[in-house]
């Protein structure tokens, strides 16, 4: 007879199982039942689907339910076999040789091949060269590339494929309707490589503020919403079934470009110092968060603790002292989101204390913004690679792949005085009662392909 942990494989068996280890994010029970239409309520509004463009197609790990990756990273940060099943690296980390999964379709019935493989990967990588061949497919890149198993499990490096007007991929669910930025209908593949998902069908509502998604959520009009980080204390205070990540998404302030002069960097660093994260986290966020000094997580490096986070006003006072100039910037910030005007307002008070002017503008070109960033992935060094990018700063240069190279490399980063960290916040959602599965990874991502409804209660 054949078992559910049979029927039920995803991506890995090994990333199934180490995802119990992470107990906190799952919410399990021992009866899966097939059936049924999930529905989400998000924030998010994308304008594509597509994974060939690099803008977020809705919260992290949404897309890959119906674009999935030659390689998935556990909870771990480590890469796991998905439509690759193994790989390997010839001395210099310069060229790789990845080894297709055999029996695996695309929504649409066509077989996936190495050349689809190598379509879709020169149309992220075009600075790759790649060689596809049966069922193996070469990358050669310019430099050592020792994570590039873990950089192939990100979005961009999604398997796609294109026929008739639509894309499709080859994950456990395919696209039956899309509604730009409003509305995207998921339907089970019943072909999937790794066996049936449960549900038949998963429905996200996207442009929800929190409140709306609340009320969806009390009007049993929605299963699962997100819950603002701020909120995630009264949230389970009331009652609700809160499953959150490790703080993870970044908040922090980015200059338009690096300091002209010794005096400008002096009067970043004084601003840097002057701001008071940890009111930030426990006033505003609510305890949502930590206080970061560093662009990745503790949780994630091990080091992070050793940056020093803002709140000191004499160190403050002794970086302005070292500027020669009077300092006056614009400050940008996401209208849409009033708790960024909240923390936006309070910085600007920090900064004055510090001899520092600043002005607060929702719109237009601005010396520097406020914003909120997701950890790209598990593993530190792409993690870092990517947020490099997302920042428009320098790209980091590891000298290993060990922690006192990724240290170093980071370190360069913050010494550019372009970026200031200021919170790492968690994310979260609340489940109605007859969710079960659902698994959130310490980094944010949803993996959400084996969760299941139980009947409703009368």
């Amino acid at each position: 007879m054949q078992t559910t942990k049979t029927m039920k494989q995803t991506c890995s068996i090994l990333l199934a199982a180490s995802s119990l280890l992470w107990s906190a994010t799952a919410v399990a029970a021992a009866r899966p039942r097939y059936g049924g239409t999930l529905r989400l309520a998000v924030k998010e509004t994308p304008a594509t689907f597509d994974p060939a463009t690099l803008a977020t197609a809705g919260p992290a790990g949404l897309s890959r339910l119906v674009f999935e990756t030659l390689t998935t990273l556990d909870e771990r940060g480590r890469p796991q076999p998905c439509l690759a099943v193994s790989w390997q690296v010839e001395p210099g980390n310069q060229r790789w040789r990845v080894l297709l999964r055999n029996g695996v379709s695309f929504h649409d019935g066509a077989i996936l091949d190495a050349n689809a493989v190598g379509a879709s990967l020169r149309a992220s990588n075009p600075n790759w060269k790649i060689v596809a061949s049966a069922d193996t497919v070469i990358i050669e890149t310019d430099t050592a590339e020792p994570g590039l198993p873990a950089e192939l499990a990100l979005d961009r490096n999604s398997i796609f494929r294109r026929a008739g007007g639509k894309i499709g991929g080859t994950g456990p669910f395919s696209i039956a309707q899309w509604d730009s930025g409003k509305r995207l209908t998921l339907k089970a593949n019943d072909q999937y490589w790794a066996g049936r998902p449960f549900l038949d069908s998963i429905e996200i509502d996207f442009g929800k503020d929190y409140r709306e998604q609340a009320t969806l959520l009390d009007l049993a009009k929605a299963d699962v919403i997100e819950i603002a980080p701020e909120n995630i204390h009264r949230a389970q205070a009331e009652g609700r079934t809160v499953i959150n990540s490790e703080p993870s998404k970044l908040m922090a302030l980015a200059f338009a470009g690096g300091p002209t002069s010794e005096d400008e960097a002096h009067a970043r660093a004084a601003l840097t110092m002057s701001i008071d994260t940890t009111a930030i986290n426990n006033v505003v966020l609510q305890g949502g968060g930590v206080p970061a000094g560093a662009l990745l997580p503790n949780w994630e490096t091990g080091y992070a603790f050793t940056f020093p986070v803002g709140g000191s006003t004499e160190i403050a006072h002794q970086e302005r002292a070292q500027s020669r100039r009077l300092t006056s910037w614009t400050l940008g910030y996401d209208a849409s989101d009033s708790i960024s005007r909240v923390i936006a307002e309070r910085i600007l008070l920090n900064a004055r204390d510090a001899g520092i002017t600043l002005q607060l503008a929702s719109s237009g070109a601005t010396d520097l913004r406020l914003l909120r960033i997701s950890l790209p992935s598990a593993e530190p060094h792409v993690a870092l690679t990517e947020l490099s990018k997302a920042l428009q700063l320098p790209g980091p240069k590891f000298s290993s792949s060990s922690v006192a190279a990724l240290y170093s490399a980071e370190a360069s980063l913050l010494q550019t005085h372009r970026i200031i960290p200021l919170v790492h916040v968690r994310s979260a959602v609340a489940l109605r009662a007859n969710v079960h599965d659902w698994i959130t990874f310490p980094n944010g991502e949803w993996r959400i392909e084996n969760v299941w409804l139980a009947p409703e209660k009368p």
